[in-house]
């Protein structure tokens, strides 16, 4: 690795991301500039910095989603390059390409904005892995406008998946043009299937202006898996494994991962594990190579009881889960620091070892510790923390904002997540077990408005353990 990097690193995130991207800017021996709100203004984030005097590097902007703000601090801080981390304007290509292509150029931390804007449309993205022999969830790979057509495919999906034996067949009617789990519903009968659709097609014209509709089969009985990918400007591409996400909050939001993505002893399965972890990696670097991917990324991917693969999406960012990643990977004996990685390549750096240099051991758990009541739907906890204390051990690590030295509100306008604790072992049961001793030593006290205790979601990723790697 060169120490030749040069440059200023705008930080256009919050929380513990930011801290994480502010370390690895000072292991790399680059300068930078964090951004915080008002609301923010308690977190560890903004402490660590200097909000005022001629050394400031912490400035105030009225919003994590106002890029003029944005912009206006990285040029008054002479910053030449802008990492978004995730969430925000992470996956955003008209943040990336306005950022590399305005008067005052900034590198952007990430893939270039046209392979982001390729792979942020799941169709698009969907359309080139079928061209490639990379497989999707059956169904249609581009918007239909036609009733009859549509009904047609519809009974398509509904045979095939009878002839598998799929009990309860189903399938699924989304607007084309929606996102983020808006307009899609189920259909379980084919005589339901004109009403459903016409109700779909309504409603995508009314929301998003386009009447389109995507019909694909309603997969159930699956695990949630990952490939972390590693590429360059330079066509160098490497993987980092696979890690699980299957556990999440009803609002699909995950709470407990682990590497590798699959494992026997936590399952048996009804298919070669290893041979099919093998094959999504295959299929993931294939399609980076198709779009010349030039940054880290995650190829997410579902894979049925059988062990049929399906490619759900393409995260054309750094994730919250990473480091699961890093903790089942060895480079010259040592954990790789991913985010690291990232800015390295993103300002042009070459990744400088091969994938042979990168051994796989162990197994790795990453817990996403939030105040929420998971018993009412996971709903957000808000109060003041007053007590915040994780144990210390050499096999997990911590990350978070919230500070431990003082109280601390949670801010309402934000997701109320804690911290993210990372343990590792030689194995899977190890991990597990560790894992379990480490919620069980964790210390949080606070309360809210009414004087009611704190809530989090400890209990729930400790009884959720078990579950790993399973179906």
């Amino acid at each position: 690795m060169s120490n030749s990097l040069q440059g200023k690193v705008l930080i256009a995130n919050r929380g513990e991301i930011a801290i994480r991207i502010m370390n690895a800017c000072r292991d790399l021996g680059l300068e930078y500039t964090v951004v915080y709100t008002d609301a923010d203004k308690d977190s560890e984030h903004v402490h660590r910095n200097r909000i005022s005097g001629t050394d400031q590097n912490a400035w105030r902007i009225t919003s994590y989603t106002e890029p003029n703000d944005i912009f206006a601090v990285a040029d008054h801080t002479h910053c030449t390059a802008i990492h978004p981390g995730y969430g925000f304007f992470s996956e955003d290509y008209r943040f990336a390409r306005r950022a590399t292509l305005r008067d005052r150029p900034l590198t952007f931390i990430g893939p270039n904005w046209e392979v982001i804007k390729s792979l942020g449309d799941k169709i698009n993205t969907k359309r080139v892995a079928n061209k490639l022999g990379i497989p999707t969830i059956p169904g249609t790979d581009s918007p239909i406008y036609n009733e009859m057509e549509a009904e047609e495919i519809a009974q398509r999906l509904m045979d095939h998946q009878l002839a598998q034996d799929i009990k309860g067949p189903s399938i699924l009617v989304k607007a084309a043009a929606g996102g983020g789990g808006m307009g899609i519903e189920e259909v379980t009968e084919i005589e339901q299937f004109r009403r459903i659709y016409r109700q779909v097609q309504n409603y995508a014209k009314r929301q998003f202006g386009d009447g389109g509709v995507l019909i694909e089969q309603c997969l159930r009985d699956y695990n949630h898996l990952e490939v972390q990918l590693v590429c360059s400007r330079h066509g160098e591409r490497i993987h980092f494994g696979s890690r699980n996400c299957t556990i999440q909050s009803t609002g699909r939001q995950k709470r407990v991962e682990a590497a590798p993505g699959f494992h026997s002893s936590c399952f048996i399965y009804d298919f070669d594990e290893q041979k099919v972890l093998e094959q999504i990696v295959d299929y993931s670097l294939k399609l980076a190579a198709h779009v010349r991917y030039d940054n880290v990324g995650t190829w997410e991917w579902i894979v049925s009881r059988s062990g049929q693969p399906y490619l759900l999406e393409v995260n054309t960012r750094i994730q919250v889960e990473n480091d699961v990643s890093a903790r089942i990977s060895y480079l010259d004996n040592q954990h790789p620091n991913l985010i690291r990685e990232q800015i390295r390549l993103g300002l042009g750096e070459k990744i400088g070892y091969k994938q042979k240099s990168i051994e796989f051991k162990g197994a790795s758990i990453e817990l996403r510790i939030v105040a929420e009541d998971t018993r009412r739907g996971f709903a957000p906890w808000i109060g003041t923390i007053t007590d915040f204390h994780f144990p210390e051990h050499e096999w997990s690590t911590v990350y978070s904002h919230v500070p431990s030295d003082r109280e601390y509100r949670i801010p309402s306008e934000y997701d109320p997540n804690l911290a993210l604790a990372l343990v590792w072992g030689d194995s899977m049961e190890e991990a597990k077990h560790r894992a379990g001793q480490f919620i069980d030593e964790v210390i949080i006290r606070g309360q809210d408005s009414h004087g009611g205790p704190i809530v989090t979601n400890l209990e729930y990723l400790k009884n959720n353990l078990d579950r790993l790697l399973t179906f």
